[in-house]
């Protein structure tokens, strides 16, 4: 009898763990899918950031994360096959990409046939624009035209004379990056800067990177003892990001910010900052660690960055903007809501954006490009997120 009486109080406290687990479950999910830590890391930290904050699907919670093949220009059937295969969760709602990378385009396409009901978002798209307007409900993008005037604008205010863009051939025949490189010119005329167009190795021709960076090391001290330590200096490349900056921090001469800028872009290599495990992810820590070895080697006011890495804020942004939607808080082209959705993983960083607009005039709505406020070591962020950018900049193709 005391058995038969156990083992039916058993089965109702277990029937109560079941309840309380449904009762919790979250009502929708949402797809997450990034780079790996080796490709992607401030990505993936964003996705992390999210699981943190919402929960794991498997557990109850609303975010399922995966990630696409590190090779993915080889493996781009996987990586479709691995996107579209989180439309098989009846309670997946949206979907984000963060870097969309090739192949994410016919992914959308097959899922929209599958699920139209899923919102499809994408960060850092890697083709083209109009392409993924097509498919996707929203994408965004740094928004690397207002950028190349306000780059040149905050060059001026710290007191540059000189602004020099440093770039090759394959880069500059991206339609993005010869616009900006042309707003960058414009911009310094109008304001008084000498523009200098200067060319460099490419790291994927036969020089490889040490070659290309080699050559920067090489060429930078030349450069100031021929224009001055007033110049500032702009590069398209990542890899030849750091020995830009060690060569600014030792010599002279402005860094306004990296073409993709993060306080993990460039600066941890060039001046010898070591973020440890414990460290990654939190902003804050990260770039308080390198603006004090920025001062020491004498770079305060004269280098910048943006304070918060743009693939570690997408990721969680674009999450919390999903769910805003899916809960009816908010439009999916809500420009504002898209803003706050930022502003909650970037703390004392502002944000601004704009619409796409393409070199035919063409403005897209959901294809959004944004930019984060400049933060200058040893001096603090320069407003530039509160300057209204000229249209006529907006309009420059070439």
């Amino acid at each position: 009898m005391q058995r038969k009486w156990m083992q039916r109080m058993f089965m109702v406290a277990l029937l109560v763990l079941v309840m309380s687990a449904s009762a919790l479950a979250a009502d929708f999910h949402i797809g997450i899918v990034t780079g790996t830590v080796s490709q992607s890391e401030d990505d993936l930290r964003g996705a992390e950031r999210a699981l943190e904050e919402y929960g794991d699907a498997s557990k109850g919670g609303m975010i399922t994360h995966i990630t696409y093949p590190d090779n993915f220009m080889q493996e781009m059937e996987t990586t479709i096959s691995q996107i579209v295969s989180l439309a098989d969760d009846p309670l997946m709602k949206a979907i984000v990409v963060n870097q969309a990378v090739p192949g994410t385009v016919e992914a959308f396409k097959r899922i929209r046939e599958m699920r139209p009901d899923i919102l499809l978002l994408a960060g850092a798209p890697h083709e083209d624009p109009e392409m993924l307007a097509d498919v996707a409900d929203l994408s965004v993008n740094p928004d690397v035209i207002a950028r190349g005037y306000l780059i040149v604008l905050a060059a001026k205010e710290l007191g540059a004379d000189t602004f020099m863009h440093i770039s090759f051939p394959r880069h500059m025949g991206y339609e993005l990056l010869s616009r900006r490189r042309a707003v960058m010119r414009a911009a310094a005329e109008e304001l008084g800067l000498k523009f200098v167009d200067m060319t460099s190795p490419d790291p994927l021709s036969d020089v490889g990177v040490a070659g290309a960076q080699q050559y920067i090391l090489e060429k930078v001290p030349a450069w100031l003892e021929q224009y001055g330590d007033k110049v500032a200096f702009f590069c398209t490349n990542d890899a030849q990001t750091e020995p830009l900056l060690k060569r600014v921090a030792e010599l002279g001469g402005y860094f306004i910010e990296a073409d993709l800028p993060s306080p993990t872009m460039g600066y941890p290599g060039a001046l010898g900052v070591e973020i440890t495990d414990e460290e990654k992810g939190n902003w804050p820590a990260i770039l308080a660690k390198v603006e004090a070895k920025v001062v020491e080697k004498g770079g305060a006011g004269r280098m910048g960055t943006w304070a918060y890495s743009f693939g570690y804020s997408t990721t969680a942004a674009l999450v919390e903007h999903a769910i805003q939607v899916i809960e009816g808080k908010a439009d999916v082209l809500d420009m504002e809501a898209l803003l706050k959705a930022y502003e909650k993983y970037t703390p004392g960083a502002g944000w601004n954006g704009s619409y796409y607009l393409d070199a035919n005039g063409i403005e897209y709505e959901n294809f959004v490009m944004l930019y984060q406020d400049t933060y200058v070591f040893g001096k603090g962020y320069m407003g530039m997120t509160d300057v209204e950018v000229p249209a006529k900049y907006l309009e420059i193709t070439e």
